[in-house]
């Protein structure tokens, strides 16, 4: 039992206009999110529980907002990379559970999409074993006045 590891993932940002949204590799027809990157909340925070899990840092240290190369990236290459780092580290995901806190759009819509995307890019891991929650907050705090979205993921590993 001393091999499985759990990993807590959580990302946030503020919605801005002038770009696309993106969450879970699936393009939706909404306002879009401020961000270095393509701002695929979900993808970040679903990275950060993965390195967290296994001990390789964080999303900011991997791929740092201060590197042009990765301005306006799509998060799924990012998660791609990850993928391949889990390999070469031996890391096995049981499953990925992730909940998306916001009032629009309706996750629930793009759900499976978003869990297709998430699979391929972790090389097949069983769609079943990727969770994903729309959850509003009932018109309260930020994401409830519909300034941002939220994220919180948490991975269960298995180091080999």
């Amino acid at each position: 039992m001393d091999n499985l590891r759990i990993g807590i993932g959580y990302d946030v940002h503020a919605f801005e206009d002038s770009r696309k949204l993106v969450l879970g590799g699936v393009e939706i027809d909404y306002r879009g999110l401020a961000g270095h990157s393509d701002a695929d909340v979900l993808i970040h925070a679903v990275i950060d529980a993965l390195l967290g899990a296994s001990g390789l840092g964080d999303i900011g240290k991997l791929f740092p907002d201060t590197d042009p190369k990765y301005k306006g990236i799509s998060s799924i290459i990012l998660l791609k990379n990850i993928s391949e780092i889990l390999i070469q580290n031996n890391v096995k995901i049981i499953n990925i559970d992730n909940v998306i806190i916001c009032e629009k759009p309706k996750i629930i819509d793009f759900s499976d999409q978003m869990k297709n995307n998430i699979s391929e890019a972790l090389n097949g891991l069983n769609v079943s074993r990727i969770g994903i929650k729309g959850k509003t907050t009932e018109k309260l705090g930020f994401t409830g006045r519909e300034e941002g979205i939220e994220v919180h993921s948490v991975v269960l590993i298995r180091l080999s």
